[in-house]
């Protein structure tokens, strides 16, 4: 039986809490975090009514111990032997807050696509509205909405940030980002799903990385907001969304020592946490229009867009310092219509890519064998977090979706090959 898990954070820098019991709950994943970075994810167990202060620093610091040394000492901080009860109170302010007194700090405009979830697009920007930056403004793009409610309900909605409607009337992810860019201000353009809710340093953290002028895109940590039921704990299984805990750099000039870069673009990072220099994006015409939910090529637009930035020379920068955390599906259905969608998205953003730059085929069919053994081995990086409850059906409905997706790009760019306006109306 698939185990729920309470999801939350834990912040080492402040008095360690009393962790209550609760009746669905034996075990939690909480982020710990110390001057607003993240040191990772801890597991704990209980028994009793309450896991008690004393107790929650004993089973958190063998976990985190490591990540807070090499942290403290980077900041010039006395480093202790354990995690004492009254937390670890900072030495100076946190970097992230420094960041947001810079008067050189970028402005960032936050997109949010969306399509007939009103509700779940409403505790977005409420997340948004909890944000320690300063300098944003939000742009949400309707992606051919069924009905006008979304529209409505912004018309009437009272933000502390300036908020702009958009709507497009032909379904696509990708269109809806591109539709997107004629509202952006900011120097740097912030991507978000209308089913996350984004952390309060989200943008502190993304502005810092951009201070680096080499740098292109970042991505960042992206966490479950609730792990319940077993298709959003076999969502983890299957590797999340999370790309780990250390800032990383992927560029030509230095590369992955996977065998599969650049084109593993998944490890890079994901759609629901990313952000570009807003001139790199627009010269280059946005994203693929034939390619993300909506479209039959299902997804793929994020990965294309990561792979085109690292291909072009620039650099991309995996932030784990950029958190939000995404509302997994719940029900097997969906996760199952996702497994698909997922494939078919992967096989897409391959096939994109060497459209784009038919040169690319030679070095893909070169890394034909390792590739085939991240997806077929229960060894691989892909495939080793899977415990024998998960349904092997999700495994193989990804693979056949890995098959689909070249003839399903092809039609996508089809029935997206017009190159009159998609039809955004404010």
């Amino acid at each position: 039986m698939v185990e729920p898990l309470l999801v939350g954070d834990l912040d080492l820098d402040a008095p360690l809490p009393h962790l209550p019991a609760s009746p669905r709950h034996a075990r939690s994943r909480l982020l710990a975090r110390l001057h607003t970075r993240p040191m990772g994810e801890v597991d704990l167990r209980w028994d009793g009514p309450t896991l008690a202060p004393d107790d929650l620093a004993v089973q958190t610091w063998p976990q985190v111990a490591d990540r807070v040394r090499e942290h403290l000492r980077s900041e010039g901080a006395s480093v202790p032997d354990a995690l004492p009860v009254h937390g670890l109170a900072p030495d100076h302010p946190p970097v992230c807050l420094e960041v947001r007194s810079r008067p050189e700090q970028p402005s960032i405009t936050v997109v949010v696509a969306t399509r007939d979830r009103t509700v779940s697009l409403e505790r977005t920007l409420k997340s948004l509205e909890r944000l320690r930056y300063q300098r944003f403004d939000v742009v949400v793009v309707d992606s051919a909405p069924s009905t006008d409610e979304t529209r409505e309900a912004l018309q009437t909605r009272s933000s502390p940030f300036a908020l702009r409607y958009v709507r497009t009337s032909r379904p696509g992810l990708a269109l809806a980002h591109n539709a997107a860019l004629d509202l952006v201000t900011g120097e740097v353009v912030a991507f978000t799903d209308d089913d996350v809710e984004v952390d309060p340093w989200w943008l502190s953290a993304v502005a810092e990385t951009f201070a680096d002028a080499d740098v292109t895109c970042v991505t960042g940590l992206i966490l479950p907001a609730e792990l319940e039921t077993p298709a959003q704990l076999w969502v983890e299984q299957a590797g999340g969304f999370a790309r780990g805990f250390d800032a990383r750099r992927f560029s030509l000039a230095h590369p992955s020592p996977d065998p599969l870069f650049p084109f593993t673009a998944g490890r890079f990072g994901s759609g629901a946490n990313m952000s570009f220099r807003t001139r790199w994006l627009r010269d280059r015409a946005g994203f693929d229009r034939a390619t993300g939910a909506g479209t039959p090529a299902r997804g793929g637009d994020d990965l294309a867009a990561f792979c085109r930035v690292v291909l072009d020379g620039g650099v991309l920068a995996y932030q784990p310092s950029a958190i939000v955390r995404h509302w997994h599906r719940r029900d097997y259905a969906g996760l199952r219509r996702q497994s698909l969608g997922y494939g078919i998205g992967l096989g897409a953003y391959l096939t994109a890519t060497a459209w784009r730059q038919p040169s690319l085929i030679a070095q893909m069919a070169r890394r034909a064998v390792p590739a085939t053994a991240h997806l077929l081995s229960h060894d691989s990086a892909k495939n080793q977090g899977k415990r024998s409850d998960f349904p092997t059906e999700l495994t193989w409905r990804e693979r056949a979706g890995v098959a689909l997706g070249p003839p399903a790009y092809v039609l996508s760019r089809w029935r997206y090959r017009s190159t009159a306006p998609w039809g955004a109306t404010p």
